[in-house]
């Protein structure tokens, strides 16, 4: 019978204490998920993610490798030398530091963590239209994003993003109507970066960040909270759409998975948790449809919502479609010529950062609300602007 509680030196704290229990219940795997309080195979997964930990560290007896390295490091490589009967003469254990232990660390937390739902707010006793539903979109937002306002034009950082945020979205429910359904539109690139070193996810160029990733997960998910707070003491109604972008493609994932938890309990919200990087949302007649753009030209984005299966039958119901598109930091409108849509593009509220600025790249800063009547498409808009103006130093 293997030794389990060797395993104890190598396990995280959740581990640990499926292996405890597994040992204690006389290795009984459904006994020691009743201890713990989890399933039997949940129990099974814990062991395993402990040895495959003590592996790479150079812990794995049934193999001969009895010398693990520090705490951090991660084995690269190990020679075993023999004797003519068979027994260890000498052994050499090559490290190197172990990266990928931050990556599983995380990874660790996520999985253990215990969500808590959002409290509910009542709706406001008000009269709300339900034949209007308002689309608040928030394009290429860069959260984390790093910029000097005399090298780029624009100062950025977490803090003012976040306050230029929440400032936005209550500008732009305080413009609106009350409508029946309130729609927050993230249409990608809303983090700067997506993952611990701060670098494009596909290209791997090096951005400029003010922050650290943790610090980015925590403000993500305080602003979008406090705008769904907003809205829904706006609107009857709220769904969150949270598109891929190419800044964030996991980070887009997580954030929508996060917030599903977060608000699995009120029924006034809706999380698109759409993994397909085109979303659509059908108001009576009118079909929105959203890409961040970097995948898409805008005008093939008609051909692709009116043939793609998911789409197609929300297509062909609407009288009016209007696709969301960002990505260029700039304002572009196609007006539905054979297409059969109306094609947007979005600008940003985000500063430029030193690739845009020393690129020449020019875009005016803005964002809308834009208010859709379900039998005659578009009835209002919203625009806002930055407050945050660059000041000499």
């Amino acid at each position: 019978m293997e030794n389990l509680t060797e395993l104890l030196k190598y396990a995280s704290e959740e581990q640990a204490k499926k292996i405890k229990a597994y040992v204690d219940s006389g290795y009984n795997a459904t006994q020691a998920g009743e201890i713990v309080g989890c399933h039997r195979t949940n129990i099974i997964r814990g062991i395993e993610s402990a040895r495959r930990s003590a592996i790479k560290r150079g812990y794995d007896p049934e193999h001969d490798m009895t010398h693990p390295v520090a705490e951090g490091f991660a084995v690269k490589g190990v020679s075993t030398y023999y004797d003519e009967d068979g027994k260890i003469k000498g052994q050499w254990v090559k490290s190197h530091e172990d990266k990928q232990a931050r990556i599983d660390a995380l990874i660790e937390r996520l999985e253990s963590f215990e969500w808590k739902p959002a409290p509910i707010i009542p709706m406001k006793e008000e009269n709300h239209d339900s034949e209007l539903c308002t689309l608040l979109t928030l394009t290429d937002f860069h959260l984390g994003m790093y910029a000097y306002g005399k090298e780029t034009g624009d100062d950025w950082n977490t803090d003012m993003a976040a306050n230029e945020y929440i400032s936005a979205i209550q500008e732009m429910c305080d413009g609106s109507p009350n409508s029946g359904t309130g729609i927050l539109n993230l249409q990608g690139d809303f983090m700067h970066w997506d993952g611990l070193d701060a670098v494009t996810p596909t290209s791997k160029h090096v951005l400029d960040a003010d922050t650290r990733f943790s610090r980015l997960i925590d403000t993500s998910l305080d602003v979008i909270m406090a705008s769904v707070e907003i809205m829904l003491r706006k609107f009857s109604q709220v769904k969150v759409i949270v598109c891929e972008g190419n800044h964030d493609l996991v980070g887009s994932m997580w954030i929508r998975k996060a917030i599903k938890k977060i608000y699995e309990n009120n029924d006034r919200v809706e999380i698109d948790d759409t993994d397909f990087p085109f979303y659509a949302h059908l108001h009576g007649d009118i079909m929105l449809g959203f890409h961040h753009g970097h995948k898409v030209k805008n005008n093939n984005l008609p051909a692709l919502f009116s043939s793609e299966p998911r789409y197609r039958a929300m297509w062909g119901q609407a009288q009016y479609t209007y696709i969301h598109t960002g990505h260029y930091h700039h304002t572009e409108q196609m007006m539905g010529e054979g297409g059969g849509a109306i094609v947007e593009r979005h600008p940003t509220l985000s500063g430029k950062d030193a690739y845009a600025a020393r690129g020449g790249y020019h875009s005016w800063r803005s964002a809308h609300a834009i208010t859709y009547h379900k039998a005659y498409g578009e009835h209002r808009r919203v625009t806002v602007t930055p407050k945050f103006k660059v000041e000499e130093c």
